[in-house]
């Protein structure tokens, strides 16, 4: 296969991350609109975590066909008919409102939106230094999660009965694809794409894996269980919306913080630091009695969460040539799918509590961040600078 070099004179920045401001926004508003719009449809509320699964079941298989499209297609018109297939499952949704098409879109819609993760992040990675590169994954996560944010606000303008939200997500979702059909430049150009063979597999950064696998275990349930969870608890739509906002304005923000920490120190410790972080949080939203305090705490869960995959994507890439990118955000996306798969059904039947969600988040950092200190550990008894690399 081939895929696209890094020559930043051509390998522009623009399109991608001017269709991905367009996704990101009808991606964060469709999250909390599918769970919380259920009824008005006549469907269960029990549907909630297998929709979420199905997703992300969807973008796990997804990771497995990216490759041929791209190499087909180019990124740029690659990253057109992904969007194009994301569309199609709306309305697919909107014409049969019952459990098994819900289901079935759903799982086509992870296998697109798998495409978009991985052309977006292949086409920002393919730069010629480890900062570069910690610097364009910033500005990639940046954007993803600023979208988000404002997707989640539009519940209260927009709300989360009938047609409306869903045709204001399809508008959205059109406005990405305008970005890469209008800009013909910017396209990286071609290269011979190379694959990982077992032994190269075998020596992955097993941190990096591991950190995907998290960030999928704890960001499926916060897209796919936190709305219902947050609407239970508050019973208010709109201020469901914006602690949902807050929590990936968290994540957002601590984009900057993440990209300028991750070439300072090693991204093991990183990766500890912001799961000790996590549970900071999640000791807030269990003991905060003001609605204050619960947006403080869902923004640092936020920031928590959303920090851990750009950490261990960089910690997977830096060290590998450009032609193996590609396949390297393609192995650490199927990671983070298997954690988002199984994540949703660990947060309903981990815990028998109320609070299963909560519980089940801070059980995820806690383990990770032991994790995360013990390599970090093994680093130093092995000579290598913990604080460099």
């Amino acid at each position: 296969m081939e895929i696209a070099a890094t020559n930043d004179t051509k390998n522009s920045t623009l399109t991608p991350v001017a269709g991905l401001s367009f996704f990101a926004v009808a991606s964060g508003f469709l999250m909390s609109l599918i769970p919380l719009s259920l009824s008005s449809f006549g469907l269960e509320l029990s549907l909630v975590s297998w929709l979420a699964s199905v997703f992300y079941l969807g973008i796990l298989c997804g990771t497995l066909t990216v490759e041929s499209v791209v190499s087909r297609c180019g990124h740029r018109m690659a990253l057109v008919a992904f969007l194009a297939l994301l569309t199609l499952t709306i309305i697919g949704m909107l014409i049969w409102p019952n459990a098994g098409m819900w289901l079935a879109m759903r799982f086509i819609a992870g296998i697109a939106v798998a495409g978009v993760f991985v052309v977006v992040e292949s086409w920002l990675l393919m730069a010629d230094t480890a900062k570069a590169r910690a610097k364009r994954l910033g500005l990639y996560m940046a954007s993803l999660y600023g979208g988000s944010a404002i997707g989640q606000l539009a519940i209260a303008p927009l709300g989360v009965v009938g047609m409306l939200p869903y045709f204001s997500v399809m508008a959205f979702l059109i406005l990405a694809m305008m970005p890469p059909l209008l800009i013909k430049r910017g396209q990286p150009v071609m290269i011979k794409h190379q694959k990982f063979n077992i032994h190269e597999l075998a020596k992955l950064s097993k941190p990096a894996v591991l950190g995907c696998l998290v960030s999928g275990l704890l960001l499926g349930p916060i897209y796919g269980i936190m709305p219902s969870y947050i609407s239970a608890k508050i019973g208010s739509p709109e201020q469901t919306g914006t602690l949902m906002a807050t929590i990936i304005l968290g994540g957002m923000l601590v984009q900057p913080l993440v990209s300028y920490l991750s070439t300072r120190m090693g991204k093991h410790l990183l990766m500890a630091l912001f799961c000790l972080l996590g549970l900071v949080g999640i000791v807030g939203i269990l003991e905060s009695q003001t609605f204050a305090l619960q947006s403080i705490s869902y923004f640092t869960i936020g920031a928590a969460s959303f920090a851990l995959y750009p950490i261990a994507i960089t910690l997977a890439c830096e060290t590998l040539p450009i032609a193996k990118i590609v396949s390297a955000t393609e192995i650490m996306l199927l990671s983070y799918s298997v954690g988002s798969v199984v994540g949703p059904q660990l947060a309903v039947n981990l815990f028998d509590s109320p609070n299963q969600v909560i519980l089940y988040l801070g059980f995820c950092f806690l383990t990770t961040c032991l994790y995360m200190l013990m390599s970090s550990s093994a680093k130093i008894h092995s000579g290598q600078n913990p604080i460099a690399g």
